[in-house]
């Protein structure tokens, strides 16, 4: 064998040279000799010129002995005398451990030297056709520990310590401290049921605690999956410009780790309802239960049954959402009801709509509330027929006794009866539906950039200035009429920016550098031209809320806007963070509460979208559900796109 590898480098027994610095002068040829002594040091085998290959071998070391010997006489290509098969692959591999090429780059080697030179036949063309000829040769090696502040080595006479005799640092590492271990301490808290400090996963939600209680032997059966029901692709309004529609359904494990549990490949897809006019009513059973749906906005109000249109548009807020009509738009203002009952916003008529505000904040509609209320709805399969705007007496007389006996006092704001009650436990659930941050986030982001550059998503038109006149609210941004002018001077707002701010502003956008993966290329959505900012996705409103946004409008004149954008964006972080501290929520909630009521200082009634009320009901979902990336739609999304 040792003759095999002194053919392959070319080695012979002349005096080893000395382990001096390398000359730059020096020539290929020095090169080759210095490269072959350094592979002939790393094999440490013995210069001998008589080895024959030992009788006591088996049958299979002599094959391989035959096949080494073949492929170390037989030419690298035909009239090759330089390099051998085996000479030309053993210098390959040098190469690869001196520069530390990667299996993958090195299949990409050898297929540029198989590809560039095709008269070298059987020769290996991949890594690991190579290390099965490698193996062959029995070239193994021996760990040796050392101490991690690099003071000996675990071998010859130190080779059964089991610490540095110098800095008697142990020799083994401790377990414990690895990522992903858990603590004796922690073991005993989660069996005795005390609730976590830090909110790291959907089972730390008062949710998931809840169930719990309730089916004790559900939760102590190690095998109880919990379900998130994630669906998209609902085209309920025909938003969307599309003739078909697929509604994708994937259930989502939450019994998993937090860095496997919204992984793409941990989802299910279970079901897929194609069709051209959407989708219809299908349902399935599972042997699990079902923690909460993971939907757009849309999409709850089709699995839920509430409207999400209207007046009475918040679920969260359902009969006691606040809402009137605003320049022909529903606006949803009203977020003093959620401040401390003697604070002074409460009494500042002139600053908000004109009002005092002396009521209280909505109180979550439990299941049990919601069912009932189901109860009466009369929903019936089907398209529904057109009910002509004006009846008879005859046809009013005719009416079912039921319809006339109900109640106008107490009407009933479902669309239909959810079919997800059916499942015993869900009207126990106090989070049924999750509200998706993603939307939202990318909602709120719209109304701000729409507003502060008068895009066509702008919340601030003439429509709103003429409303603001008629309920007699703020009258320093009343349309004024000059009789020189054709059409109304609008007054500039507290966010009005002019021309050379908008473009200093997108240019900022237009020039930033991110970092690799961070996001995509914000220069693709400025338009200078125009001053607006075209094709935004929801990661890109993402990451100008939360960290572009405050500070590329520093240039903007109005601090209270940009102290505005600065609280909102901090509490998009907060609750967007993979860990949350549940003693802080409370105080994330006061903040936001304050953060709104400046905005309806600042902003038109119109900027209060039902998405921006939805904020004020974030902070309480995460206390029922947990952290927000187990709930919002961005995973779902990139899985199915």
């Amino acid at each position: 064998m040792n003759e095999l590898l002194r053919a392959a480098f070319k080695v012979d027994n002349s005096p080893q040279p000395t382990n001096e610095p390398q000359d730059p002068s020096l020539s290929e040829a020095d090169f080759e000799d210095e490269y072959s002594y350094d592979m002939h040091e790393e094999l440490n085998f013995d210069c001998e010129e008589d080895d024959e290959f030992p009788s006591t071998n088996t049958n299979e070391e002599e094959a391989k002995y035959k096949r080494l010997r073949e492929a170390s006489d037989e030419g690298l290509y035909e009239g090759c005398t330089t390099f051998s098969k085996l000479s030309f692959l053993l210098h390959l591999f040098h190469l690869k451990c001196m520069f530390h090429w990667s299996a993958a780059s090195f299949n990409k080697l050898l297929e540029l030297l198989l590809g560039t030179f095709p008269n070298i036949k059987e020769f290996p063309s991949s890594y690991y056709e190579g290390m099965k000829i490698m193996n062959d040769l029995g070239l193994g090696y021996e760990k040796i520990h050392a101490c991690p502040n690099d003071c000996m080595l675990y071998w010859g006479e130190f080779a059964e310590k089991t610490e540095c005799h110098i800095c008697q640092t142990s020799r083994w590492k401790n377990v414990k401290e690895k990522e992903g271990d858990v603590r004796e301490k922690d073991k005993e808290a989660c069996k005795k049921g005390v609730a976590a400090k830090v909110m790291r996963h959907s089972a730390d939600g008062e949710a998931w605690k809840l169930f719990d209680k309730r089916y004790e032997e559900f939760a102590k059966y190690s095998r109880g999956v919990r379900l998130g029901l994630a669906s998209d692709g609902f085209n309920p309004y025909r938003l969307m410009n599309t003739s078909y529609s697929t509604w994708r359904v994937i259930p989502i494990p939450y019994n998993l780790p937090p860095w496997l549990c919204m992984k793409s490949t941990s989802f299910i897809l279970s079901l897929l309802i194609p069709g051209k006019q959407g989708p219809a009513e299908k349902n399935f059973k599972m042997r699990a239960a079902l923690h909460s749906t993971i939907n757009d906005f849309p999409a709850y109000a089709m699995l839920s049954g509430w409207s999400t249109r209207g007046y009475k548009a918040c679920p969260s807020c359902a009969d006691s959402t606040y809402a009137y009509s605003f320049g022909g738009k529903v606006v949803y203002p009203g977020c003093r009801k959620w401040l401390p009952i003697d604070h002074p916003y409460r009494s500042q008529a002139n600053l908000f709509d004109g009002t005092e505000e002396h009521g209280l904040a909505p109180v979550r509609v439990s299941g049990s509330e919601v069912l009932k209320q189901q109860e009466r709805v009369k929903y019936v399969f089907g398209k529904s027929k057109v009910v002509p705007k004006k009846r008879g007496r005859l046809e009013d007389d005719e009416l079912d006794d039921d319809d006339n006996d109900e109640d106008e006092s107490n009407p009933v704001l479902w669309k239909k009866k959810s079919k997800i009650f059916e499942l015993e436990y869900w009207e126990h659930n106090p989070l049924r539906h999750n509200l998706d941050v993603m939307h939202i986030e990318k909602n709120v982001c719209d109304n701000f950039l729409g507003t502060l550059l008068d895009m066509s998503k702008s919340r601030d038109d003439k429509n709103a200035r003429l409303a603001l006149k008629k309920l007699n609210m703020k009258p320093h941004l009343w349309p004024q009429s000059h009789p020189s002018r054709v059409n109304d001077y609008l007054p500039p707002a507290a966010y009005t920016m002019s021309k050379e701010e908008k473009e200093r502003f997108l240019k900022v956008l237009q020039n930033l550098k991110v970092p690799d993966g961070y996001g995509s290329n914000l220069q693709r959505c400025v338009n200078l031209k125009q001053r607006k900012l075209i094709n935004l996705k929801s990661h890109d409103n993402h990451m100008l809320m939360q960290d572009i946004l405050p500070v590329a409008l520093r240039a903007l004149n109005a601090t209270k806007v940009i102290d505005v954008l600065d609280e909102l964006s901090y509490f998009f972080k907060k609750i967007c963070s993979t860990s949350i501290e549940r003693s802080e929520l409370d105080t994330i909630q006061s903040n936001l509460v304050l953060t709104l009521c400046k905005m309806e200082k600042e902003f038109l009634p119109t900027f209060f979208t039902i998405m921006v009320h939805l904020l004020i009901h974030l902070v309480d979902e995460v206390k029922l559900g947990g952290p927000v990336h187990y709930r919002w739609m961005y995973p779902i999304e990139r899985s199915i796109s």
